[in-house]
């Protein structure tokens, strides 16, 4: 779809990243890294700020305590984080329960590690999670739950209630839960993250991946993290090995400066996203593109249905032509593509004038089929 929009000159309100950087601070941070000899391989596990200053964070957020020598290490980005745990944790035959829609790398990763995927959907227009669906799906040969919250694509943040049902259903089927935090900081007005590991018997039985990339707007520097106990770090980092190794040693001690320098500059980074947020939901209203606000991320989903079209897939490709915006369907994000067959996300995490472009464009196009 990037291509599509570079092809036609639209308004790409489809890839999720930023079109601004984050702190200058952060960037100064990583130059004086580089200038200051940065420049070989990092260790495996990560540069020792960068795992010290990830523990801090989880102690200053959220009162989880680790040894930032065992149950700490750094990732190529969250994406590597989930290579790395289902690569490194995922036996063939092993079942995991995931919820969709979800993000692609789940599917590509579980089969190479020869997992077998249960899907649960989070159903439209609410996505909220349906618990029986969830028991129904853990079999005798289940290992693992695949949680992402906040979600993407739908924007969901999963409520104190329904991350405590996966959690009482991890502890009576001992499942290990691999949770994907990536949009931790990035929720709005009435609504909470509540973190896996922090829920009872979780601890000992949570991995969390997380990354600096959308916390603070630093999505081409790829560098993520994954925490737990040092028996599920471990595998992490085995299967890092022969992934990429290491990767961005002068980027590593600059997102160590922004966890510990900069600790509220996310909170900041949602309120502004809820501002564009709101621009967007309220300009899709007056297109007739309506959808349910999201609680977290950067990303709003619209039911297209009544539109005429065969399916969003069909809309997205046209759309670059009719209206000069591009967004995502959800489809490829299902096991069963007509479960998102109507469904188009939109990313909001752009500049406010590029969001009143995109929706000027939207507000002067046909978008019935034809």
């Amino acid at each position: 779809m990037s291509a599509l929009a570079v092809r036609t000159g639209a308004v790409n309100l489809g890839q999720g990243f930023p079109d601004v950087d984050g702190p200058p601070e952060v960037i100064a941070a990583a130059v004086h890294a580089l200038e200051s000899g940065a420049n070989q391989y990092a260790p495996g596990i990560g540069v020792p700020a960068l795992r010290q200053a990830i523990a801090r964070h989880q102690q200053r957020h959220y009162g989880i305590s680790l040894d930032p020598d065992t149950q700490v290490v750094v990732t190529t980005g969250c994406t590597e984080a989930i290579a790395g745990a289902l690569l490194g944790l995922v036996d063939p035959g092993d079942e995991v329960v995931v919820l969709e829609p979800y993000y692609d790398s789940y599917v590509a990763m579980i089969q190479m590690a020869g997992g077998v995927r249960r899907p649960v959907t989070l159903r439209a227009p609410d996505f909220r999670l349906d618990v029986e669906e969830l028991r129904a799906a853990v079999t005798d040969r289940t290992r693992f739950v695949l949680v992402n919250s906040p979600h993407n694509p739908t924007g969901t943040v999963l409520t104190r209630e329904e991350l405590t049902a996966i959690a009482e259903l991890a502890v009576e089927h001992d499942l290990v839960v691999i949770t994907d935090e990536v949009y931790e900081h990035l929720v709005f007005t009435g609504h909470e993250h509540v973190p896996m590991a922090t829920l009872p018997g979780m601890a000992e039985r949570t991995l969390t991946l997380s990354s600096a990339g959308k916390s603070y707007s630093f999505t081409g520097w790829k560098v993520g993290w994954a925490t737990g106990p040092a028996e599920l770090v471990g595998p992490v980092l085995a299967a890092k090995q022969w992934l990429t190794f290491t990767s961005g040693a002068p980027l590593q001690p600059a997102v160590a400066t922004a966890l510990d320098e900069l600790p509220d500059w996310p909170a900041a980074l949602a309120a502004e996203l809820e501002e564009k947020r709101d621009l967007l939901c309220n300009g899709l209203d007056t297109v007739g593109l309506t959808g349910r606000p999201p609680s977290g991320t950067y990303f709003a989903t619209s039911d297209i249905s009544h539109l005429g079209w065969p399916d969003a897939m069909s809309f997205c490709l046209a759309l670059p032509e009719r209206a000069g915006v591009v967004a995502i369907p959800t489809q490829p994000f299902y096991d069963d593509p007509d479960a998102g067959r109507q469904l188009v996300r939109w990313a909001f995490c752009k500049q406010r004038p590029v969001i009143e472009e995109a929706l000027r464009r939207l507000a002067s196009a046909d978008l019935t089929y034809r």
